[in-house]
């Protein structure tokens, strides 16, 4: 058994890297792997918005991942300098930035590159994501 880690760059809608790696996971879940992480970055973030709506006849992304993460208990990461320049903020976040409210949907946490780092040593494959 291995165990991956997907680095997702892609926003939800703008290019194919974000559902691939949705795709990719689920794969690898079904076939017995591990994901040890998912590590939101870049324009990657937008993925964690519970703030996207999506045409009612369009599949809503973020909450399909939201929905992966909940029933695998996944590890999913999102990179809180790239967070923050979009706009994307849990309640502690936007709290020490003055701010009305978070818009991280339940299930990702804020965190920082050093996970990433410790994603790549602790997992067998690391895959990138991006437009």
């Amino acid at each position: 058994m291995s165990s991956f880690t997907l680095v997702i760059h892609g926003a939800p809608y703008s290019s194919q890297a974000a559902l691939s790696a949705l795709h990719f996971c689920k794969a690898v879940l079904e076939s017995g792997h591990a994901v040890h992480r998912l590590f939101f970055y870049q324009d990657g973030v937008h993925n964690a918005s519970q703030l996207v709506v999506p045409p009612q006849d369009e599949f809503d992304l973020p909450k399909a991942w939201q929905q992966l993460i909940a029933a695998h208990e996944l590890d999913a990461v999102v990179c809180v300098a790239s967070a923050l320049k979009r706009g994307i903020l849990n309640e502690e976040e936007a709290s020490r930035h003055s701010r009305v409210a978070g818009n991280l949907l339940s299930g990702f946490k804020i965190g920082g590159l050093g996970q990433l780092v410790d994603a790549t040593i602790n997992s067998d494959r690391v895959l990138n994501f991006a437009p």
